[in-house]
């Protein structure tokens, strides 16, 4: 082989390189937040439907799973060829996104769509909601995003028949109970995240999973003292996943804050459900750190999850004490 031939081959791998580089660079931009109430108006618009209640949650739920096929580069956790092979920091904040489509998609078709516990479902969210629901690493036979497509077409199905005059089928009921039952799963995915954040330096940990029972037992003893910690290869996937997650709930609240408005003027809780909402804004913030810094609590350097746990917790901890005042008679 000449020095030449060699010379050519090193050129050609170096620009290969440095375009699957600036392609991951692309795909993995982090998208930003945009006006739910405008943009169910657009698609009001565009569809000739009248705004009822349920319409934004619902064009929400569909803006949020078309995200996730449409996007630059369309869904990478399944991708098994460069770049996205290499790519983690956006699979992990798609992931975080499709556990909240999946939760609010469950409680579409349990809660929101049916008035009481002996009603029967609607088909098109018992078809989105199981759509959702394959493997996020499924790429062939079905794969992950013709499922996700699939999800999104059943959705559309069901909120044209949502704004049908002389359809009585779909429905989708404004109640406190049926708000306070998707605030609960909110709470506990909110819980967790903050939870994984904080791990991100370590700590140790009584077990309390049976506390406050004296009755209660658990399958698998566990010590009553253990140590936390995330491993280091881990800690930027946890961010991501956490921050596409919340990316996801900033959406849906809103959403929900112009759906069930009647609900929430009446408890007096908007406002409530406003602060909650610019807490979780905040872990959108711009990262200006090359890379999410693991620093101690202390320490010189900053802990980026632990900041965003800060952010997390506040928004969970009021979100409690809005669910409570949506409980109350």
């Amino acid at each position: 082989m000449t020095i030449s031939l060699k010379k050519g081959i090193i050129a050609g791998l170096s620009v290969i390189l440095f375009l699957l580089w600036a392609v991951s660079l692309y795909w993995g931009w982090m998208p930003s937040s945009y006006d739910v109430h405008s943009k169910a108006i657009e698609e009001a618009q565009a569809n000739k439907h009248e705004i009822v209640p349920g319409y934004t949650t619902t064009t929400t739920l569909i803006g949020m799973t078309r995200w996730l096929t449409e996007k630059p580069g369309g869904f990478l956790s399944n991708d098994v060829t460069p770049p996205a092979l290499f790519m983690d920091n956006m699979p992990a904040f798609e992931y975080g996104v499709l556990e909240q489509v999946r939760d609010l998609a469950l409680v579409m078709r349990l809660d929101f769509s049916r008035s009481q516990s002996q009603s029967s479902g609607d088909k098109d969210l018992e078809i989105a909601q199981t759509k959702v629901n394959i493997s996020h690493k499924n790429w062939a036979l079905p794969s992950a995003e013709g499922e996700y497509a699939d999800a999104v077409i059943a959705l559309k199905r069901y909120r044209a028949r949502l704004v049908a005059k002389n359809e009585k089928d779909a429905q989708f009921y404004t109640r406190a109970d049926n708000l306070s039952d998707w605030l609960r799963e909110i709470e506990k995915r909110l819980g967790s995240i903050s939870q994984r954040l904080s791990a991100s330096v370590g700590n140790d940990r009584y077990n309390i999973e049976l506390a406050g029972d004296p009755t209660a037992r658990q399958a698998t003893e566990t010590e009553e003292e253990s140590q936390v910690k995330t491993s280091w290869l881990e800690i930027d996937n946890v961010f991501y996943e956490s921050r596409g997650a919340t990316w996801a709930i900033v959406h849906f609240l809103k959403a929900v804050e112009i759906d069930f408005s009647d609900v929430l003027e009446k408890k007096n809780a908007r406002v409530s459900l406003k602060q909650i909402i610019r807490d979780l804004e905040a872990t959108q913030e711009t990262i200006w750190a090359p890379m999410v810094l693991n620093g101690s609590g202390f320490g010189l350097l900053a802990n980026h999850s632990l900041v965003m746990a800060n952010y997390v917790s506040r928004a969970n901890a009021a979100l409690i004490d809005l669910r409570a005042l949506l409980e109350q008679g």
